[in-house]
């Protein structure tokens, strides 16, 4: 008698699009979430005895197998495995069997074949019944794009529309943007990028394995949406010249674009900047289920529209000239992040990765950028995968300088690197408003902590360059700025050059420096070094002149030269600033007419320690122990700390601060009383006469009383 056979599927799109949240793709097929169990039903030429199986088998790409778990055979039984594909037996009602089936939590993505025969025990052959797409899932606290957050869920999965902010620092406007990712053909698009990877082309059977891994996956999708090396889906164009394609300023969305790529049979749509392709890449990442967020660095180390340009004007000093300055625009760039746990380097770096399609330079001969950990940035651990040396430049930019001579002429200079990125931004979740972000990626401008991760990265820089792995960032021009981001490139200097602290710079003591200029060429070179410094404020603008002198430089070809730059306490003690910033300058004129800007900003380290002994709770009083040191090397009276937190305390406290005998270090105890429950800022200044105020904050944690 011959077996029963499965005829046909029901994938049941409705009741599967609902709890895997994908029935809004415009497609035939069934899509959903890998780690998550959805229904089928299936067709049978009889009845199935009770104690009978199905075997299922699924595969994707070509030459599935088991050994790459692109390919599994499993059967209907009641056991639920969590790391394998499962099948149960739910309902049979005539010649229909309900099965639902359970994909492992790091399964591939893509697109399956599904196939089953209904007996084990007689050698019918599978019936190949049809494919579906498996998409990561980030509503499963098992995949590695798992996100808590339903509100985010919706927002960084869901939402099929968005704000992209452009502009300056000082003026940023929000533009709309269609992601389209339920469009018509955009998931078989989104599939196809990965299918068109050289990648994939050189081993599809591997490549396709990779598939479970959105390091892997969000690193292929970098490198495809720009056509560079590949024939990716958008090729950029900074020059201003658009015939033959499209002004990247004229793009409203991705789906016109990719949808343009794949009629053209993968040819490169013309043209994108920096926010076409961050656009794009947000498109395709939330196709497959990847949350992505959209996000915009303003005065970025890239120049990424003709329009805007970070222009600096200074004089042969190197000093600003503030009325020329003073209007000049300001760059951004925009960038991708999208979130999953980092398996390849610890729990401490999951979350929001940086991504970067737009082509800056290389990374492993490829124009793609990332995934680099918004952690990892922020902590200087630059040498964690991916590219977290070229992600740590863009928010601490280059920028372009002008030499402004006395006959009102005007000459473009390279200049050394600026901490920037500022108003680092991205939509809020559930509203078109802005969210400022720039704490993810550093802590605050000028602080201590601050301080410590940009010599950390420094340090872990050279270590990777003296390990022989190329750096990406070098020279002057350290950023990775490609010519094409500049309307008139200038060529390539004939010195480089850096100041290096010698000492920590601290507080009530001499500052101690050295230029370092070296000669890039195979002839000798003199050089007229201008050096200038100025104590400054935090937005950079000069106070009061602490340094001004010229040196004359003979470099012998490929030599280094180091000018030592000592600053005494005195020189800077009576205009150094709240801010305790100081801005160093040094234009290089070379005789060959080369000119090369370094500047340096330096904080001068704080030192006050602010803890809260004990528990924090509404109406209970609780001890705050300050650590002070006197910075100077002389004996300081008259200091106060003033402190101030909002439902932490009434107004403004005073507390007196025992004579400081030099460099002593001393602990200041006072209590404070919360009248409000949350997180609490309390603001511990120490004021004295004799050097400008040291200041700190902490957050205070008050509880509810019980």
């Amino acid at each position: 008698m011959a077996g029963v056979r499965v005829t046909k599927v029901d994938w049941q799109q409705k009741r599967n699009g609902a709890a895997h949240r994908t029935q809004e793709y415009a497609c035939s097929e069934l899509v959903v979430r890998r780690g998550q169990l959805f229904h089928i039903s299936l067709h049978l030429t009889g009845v199935l005895d009770r104690e009978e199986t199905l075997t299922l088998t699924v595969e994707t790409g070509p030459q599935a197998s088991e050994a790459l778990h692109t390919k599994a055979v499993f059967q209907t039984a009641e056991l639920e495995v969590g790391d394998a594909w499962t099948a149960t037996k739910e309902a049979q009602k005539g010649d229909t069997v309900t099965v639902s089936l359970t994909s492992p939590p790091d399964a591939v993505i893509g697109r399956y074949l599904l196939s089953a025969r209904a007996s084990s025990r007689r050698k019918h052959s599978d019936r190949k019944l049809g494919e579906f797409v498996l998409l990561f899932n980030p509503w499963c606290p098992e995949d590695d794009v798992f996100l808590a957050s339903e509100e985010e869920r919706q927002e960084y999965v869901l939402n099929d529309s968005g704000i992209i902010f452009r502009g300056v620092e000082k003026h940023i406007r929000a533009q709309g943007w269609n992601y389209g990712q339920f469009e018509e053909d955009i998931l078989h698009i989104c599939l196809s990028i990965l299918d068109r990877s050289p990648s994939y082309q050189e081993d599809p059977a591997t490549n396709v394995s990779y598939r479970h891994n959105p390091v892997y996956v969000t690193r292929v999708i970098s490198a495809m949406v720009n056509s560079n090396n590949d024939r990716g889906v958008v090729q950029g164009q900074w020059q201003g010249k658009y015939g033959g394609g499209t002004s990247p300023l004229h793009w409203r969305g991705s789906v016109a674009i990719l949808q343009k790529w794949f009629k053209g049979k993968y040819k490169p749509v013309k043209y994108g900047q920096c926010w076409v392709f961050a656009g794009v890449m947000c498109t395709v990442l939330r196709c497959l289920g990847i949350p992505t967020r959209v996000v915009s660095n303003f005065n970025s180390a890239h120049d990424t529209d003709r329009n805007l340009s970070v222009d600096k004007y200074v004089d042969s000093f190197g000093r600003t000239l503030e009325d020329l300055t003073e209007d000049s625009m300001w760059n951004f760039h925009v960038w991708n992040e999208s979130w999953f746990a980092r398996q390849d380097l610890g729990p401490a770096y999951d979350g929001w990765q940086v991504l970067d399609a737009t082509p800056q330079e290389e990374s492993e001969g490829v124009f793609q950028c990332g995934p680099a950990s918004v952690t990892a940035i922020r902590e200087g651990d630059i040498h964690l995968a991916h590219d977290g040396p070229f992600v740590f430049a863009e928010v601490n930019a280059d920028y372009i300088t002008w030499l402004w001579h006395e006959d009102e002429s005007q000459e473009r200079v390279y200049s050394d690197t600026k901490k920037v990125g500022r108003c680092i931004s991205t939509k809020a979740v559930g509203s078109n408003s802005r969210v400022d972000i720039t704490d993810l990626y550093k802590y605050p401008e000028g602080s201590q902590k601050e301080r410590q991760v940009y010599r950390k990265a420094m340090k872990k820089l050279l270590s990777v360059e003296a390990r022989g792995q190329r750096s990406r960032i070098q020279g002057p021009n350290r950023h990775g700025l490609q010519q094409d981001d500049f309307p008139e490139p200038p060529t390539k200097p004939s010195i480089t050059g850096k100041f290096k602290v010698l000492e920590p710079p601290v507080l009530g003591h001499d500052l101690k420096l050295a230029l370092s200029l070296a000669n890039l060429t195979s002839q000798a070179l003199k050089v007229q070094v201008n050096l200038s410094g100025a104590t400054i404020l935090y937005t950079r603008k000069p106070v009061a002149e602490i340094l001004h002198e010229s040196h004359t430089v003979k470099l012998d070809l490929q030599e280094e030269k180091k000018i030592p730059i000592t600053i005494s306490y005195s020189q800077y003690k009576k205009d150094l600033t709240e801010d305790k910033k100081i801005l160093l300058a040094a234009m290089c004129l070379v005789t060959n007419g080369d000119k090369l800007l370094v500047e340096k900003d330096i904080t001068l380290e704080d030192f006050i320690i602010i803890k809260v002994l004990g528990p924090a709770t509404v109406g209970v009083a609780v001890a705050v122990e300050v650590t002070v040191v006197n910075p100077l090397s002389e004996t300081v009276k008259d200091c106060v700390l003033m402190v101030e937190g909002s439902g932490l305390l009434q107004g403004q406290l005073s507390v007196d601060v025992p004579t400081l005998q030099p460099q002593e270090r001393a602990l200041v105890q006072f209590s404070i009383t919360p009248s409000k429950s949350g997180p609490r800022q309390l603001q511990v200044d120490l004021v004295s006469p004799h050097f400008p105020d040291i200041k700190g904050f902490v957050i205070v944690h008050v509880a509810t009383a019980k």
